[in-house]
């Protein structure tokens, strides 16, 4: 029975949590406050697969977002619509909810890009425990 516990405590002692912080790109922000959802193309200059959320170590990030915004009155061009980059700084047991804000203070049309910014729209406690899950591991 001895070896059974010094096997687990052994086991126990190799996982290591590190501080992290959540971003995530899944919660729909429906249009509140002029805020749509969007989805992640790149982190710090890199191509992602776009996910739900990226578990990550305290520190600051680059996060090129896509817009998906569906409001009737955005009347640009498709070839308008292009990446937008926002800054992270995360924070230990933090989450960031990331969105695009559709700039409602004027028409936008035809090729007009300035429609729209790379926003964190929400940010909230969350207990992050990762170990293995943080993204780069």
């Amino acid at each position: 029975m001895a070896s059974i516990s010094l096997l687990l405590t052994s086991c126990a002692s190799q996982v290591e949590y590190a501080p992290c912080g959540v971003v995530a790109a899944f919660k729909n922000p429906a249009g509140e406050g002029s805020y749509y959802r969007a989805v992640v193309t790149h982190l710090n200059g890199m191509p992602v697969i776009s996910r739900p959320y990226y578990i990550l170590p305290v520190g600051e990030y680059e996060f090129t977002l896509a817009e998906l915004i569906s409001a009737p009155q955005l009347k640009v061009s498709l070839s308008a619509r292009g990446t937008k980059t926002v800054t992270v700084i995360v924070e230990d047991d933090t989450r960031y909810h990331l969105a695009a804000k559709f700039k409602t203070d004027k028409i936008y049309a035809g090729k007009n890009s300035d429609y729209w910014q790379a926003v964190v729209w929400q940010q909230e406690s969350y207990q992050c425990e990762a170990s293995s899950q943080l993204v780069g591991n």
